[in-house]
């Protein structure tokens, strides 16, 4: 039980305050509600981007990292589809650093020309490095196209295309920071050795000075449901060649949700589960094969991923994986196996919750997606799943015309 409060700034910045004196730190977590869903299809990679500049300096601090390292502080950021989020973890008496850094940078960032060329070139390299010069590099645009039409997911945090970086102009990044990144469009989360009382006097003397702004955000569609089975095969430089299934699924925290979290535990956490053990250790089929979820803060992705051992047709692969996915939904799981997957995540979310960093990340998370409070009620909801539930949510998740089916071939092959 995570306990905490909230308050929230006359600017409309929102403020969770967990008071943990065990430590002598204080995790500084913002998180802005932009991410790559919030873009423009024809300028895509921005809320990236930014992750990227937020670092480049402020008007009152033009090195931000190193009043930082001058306070013991350790601080990092990511971007995802549905959010962006900067972090710090500094000892209590430097508090005020990091209040003072992320204020001055959410009020007064140095957007010019000179900061914008470094950071697109670092992003443009990033780009090329990771995604279109590694093997396997363009999986997620291959597939987020193929699952998605409408919604704002199809696209991947690093953007469609690196010409939308490339082509970024001062104007329109200036644009996208005073769009977004204001408090009204904010959560600030101090988690450790504050109580608050001291955070409503050192938040309102960092950030109760800077204004609102009009937040308006693109109207994002809901993806249509699927009708009909999907399939998309491309040949690359890669070592061996790859299937990806992706199954559209609830969002996380709806419900369902946590019936497909256990169902990917069932059929892939560790070498005791099914698909390993059917078809990697004794069919021999797949060198690898995993199950996961993405945990999108909309309706999200179910996805089944495996590397072909050498001399495994592609028809033979696809038909075994599908064969173990019928026989998951005809044999559904026994109390005592969904017991273990339970047991699983009850004890991965218990290790979580004893760092204040992630108690801190997970307040945001669900305050975002609507409550903090609803952090505390995880652990029963994936409790309340049953035999029952995990079945009848199987059979929806795995209908074939719910299917997005990507191969990777190997040149040559």
């Amino acid at each position: 039980m995570i306990q905490f409060n909230r308050f929230q700034l006359k600017n409309g910045l929102t403020v969770l305050v967990h008071h943990d004196d065990a430590t002598p730190f204080v995790v500084v977590n913002l998180t802005y509600k932009v991410g790559a869903k919030h873009e423009d299809e024809s300028r895509t990679g921005f809320a990236h981007l930014f992750e990227h500049l937020m670092f480049g300096g402020s008007k009152n601090a033009p090195v931000f990292d190193r009043p930082l390292e001058l306070a013991g502080a350790t601080n990092n950021a990511f971007t995802n589809n549905d959010i962006t989020n900067y972090y710090e973890m500094i000892p209590k008496e430097n508090l005020e650093v990091a209040l003072w850094l992320e204020s001055d940078r959410m009020n007064n960032l140095l957007i010019n020309e000179n900061s914008l060329n470094v950071q697109r070139k670092v992003v443009i390299e990033e780009f090329k490095e990771r995604y279109l010069n590694k093997p396997y590099g363009e999986t997620w645009h291959y597939l987020r196209e193929l699952a998605y039409k409408e919604h704002p997911y199809k696209w991947p945090t690093i953007g469609k295309t690196v010409q939308h970086i490339e082509e970024a102009s001062l104007e329109d990044v200036q644009e996208f920071y005073n769009r977004f990144y204001s408090p009204n469009n904010a959560i600030l989360t101090l988690a450790g050795d504050i109580t608050e009382t001291e955070a409503q006097r050192l938040v309102e003397k960092y950030f109760g000075h800077i204004s609102a702004t009009e937040t308006e955000k693109n109207e994002i569609l809901p993806e249509p449901k699927q009708q009909e089975a999907r399939t998309k095969t491309v040949v690359a430089d890669v070592p061996a060649n790859c299937i990806y299934m992706a199954f559209h699924m609830p969002a996380r925290g709806e419900e369902n949700y946590y019936e497909c979290d256990l169902i990917s535990d069932v059929l892939s956490n560790g070498e005791s589960a099914r698909l390993f053990q059917h078809l990697v250790k004794e069919q021999q089929l797949f060198s690898s094969i995993n199950a996961y979820i993405l945990g999108s803060f909309e309706n999200g992705l179910f996805v089944i991923t495996g590397h072909l051992a050498d001399g495994v047709n592609q028809e033979q692969a696809e038909q075994a994986i599908w064969e173990q996915i019928n026989l998951l939904i005809k044999n559904p799981p026994t109390a005592e196996e969904l017991q273990k997957v339970k047991n699983k995540v009850e004890a991965n979310l218990t290790y979580q919750l004893m760092s204040v960093m992630n108690k801190a990340l997970n307040l945001a998370f669900y305050e975002v997606m609507g409550n903090a409070e609803d952090v505390n009620f995880e652990q029963e909801k994936y409790q309340a799943v049953t035999v029952e539930s995990f079945h009848k949510v199987a059979q929806q998740l795995f209908k074939k015309e719910n299917s997005n089916t990507l191969w990777q071939l190997k040149q040559n092959n």
